[in-house]
């Protein structure tokens, strides 16, 4: 017991601080037993961070598209390992392009590309509107030989419909200049707009020259406009304005900080007031959106 009796023997204020020690303790540990912390929680769930929240996923997904190696126009007939990888194509059908080449074949047409690669038609679909063929064969796949817009004079076909908006590749095969990967693509970007609501909508597909396209409107009309679903500008999110195939990123940005200094837009041609507003696209940005 002495020699316990040293390690226990303590003055008053050395037993007033133990006492203060144990106490402070007991209360941490009473408060973390029995704090709510659960408005850490609720914080992170207020309109405001959700906000901001889906500000930086757009934006992410904006850098992230940056970032994506960009597709210009080329020779099918050079591409090499590092191009093929890049446009999706396997090793067999990158080593089958390459031993054709070794023959000192070249590949002339987008059908004889899948014949010698064998690509899948998906894959095809996406990479195929980027060929660039030599000028000669460019020609050579565009003669025709009546001068009329229509080849069924010729070839003895006909057309299912006139109407543009419910017309097949082969209905729009029909006209002179057109072959069946870009009528595959007037139906793809009408598809997009989900249907033609302006004639000269058609005018806007990539690579379609205007006197293809004017030889087209020769024939096929609008008998019905499309049925479109209008998006309500007041509570539509960022996404679903952005999925307007006329409205970019920074023009959707616009339309919420006009959104967020009137409260409420009242009529959708307040859009006209924000600066750098595409006039000339009014018209087609309108048939998707309406301000109630």
């Amino acid at each position: 017991m002495k020699i316990l009796k040293p390690h226990f023997w303590y003055n008053k204020s050395q037993r007033n601080g133990v006492f203060f020690l144990l106490l402070i303790i007991v209360v941490l540990q009473i408060t973390y037993s029995f704090a709510d912390f659960s408005n850490d929680e609720e914080m992170f769930n207020t309109d405001e961070f959700l906000v901001l929240n889906a500000k930086i996923d757009s934006l992410k997904k904006v850098e992230i598209e940056k970032r994506k190696p960009k597709i210009y126009p080329f020779n099918p007939n050079y591409i090499n390992d590092y191009k093929g990888s890049q446009l999706g194509m396997s090793l067999n059908e990158i080593d089958r392009l390459l031993a054709f080449r070794e023959s000192n074949k070249f590949i002339n047409s987008v059908s004889q590309f899948q014949k010698i690669t064998k690509v899948s038609d998906s894959l095809l679909n996406l990479i195929s509107p980027y060929f660039k063929f030599p000028e000669w064969f460019n020609k050579q796949q565009n003669k025709v030989v009546e001068k009329s817009p229509l080849k069924k004079k010729d070839l003895n076909v006909t057309i299912s419909t006139n109407n543009i908006n419910s017309a097949t590749a082969k209905d729009f095969q029909t006209i002179k200049g057109v072959n069946e990967y870009l009528a595959e693509r007037i139906i793809k970007y009408r598809n997009m707009l989900n249907g033609f609501s302006i004639l000269n909508q058609l005018k806007e597909v990539w690579k379609l020259e205007p006197n293809i396209a004017e030889n087209i409107l020769a024939v096929f009309k609008i008998v019905e406009k499309p049925v479109i679903k209008k998006i309500n500008v007041n509570t539509a999110t960022f996404k679903q304005v952005l999925s307007n195939p006329y409205i970019d990123y920074e023009l959707c940005k616009k339309i919420f900080e006009l959104r967020d200094e009137v409260a409420e837009i009242q009529s959708i041609e307040e859009l006209k007031k924000i600066t750098g507003f595409p006039l000339d696209k009014y018209e087609r940005i309108i048939l998707y959106l309406e301000a109630k």
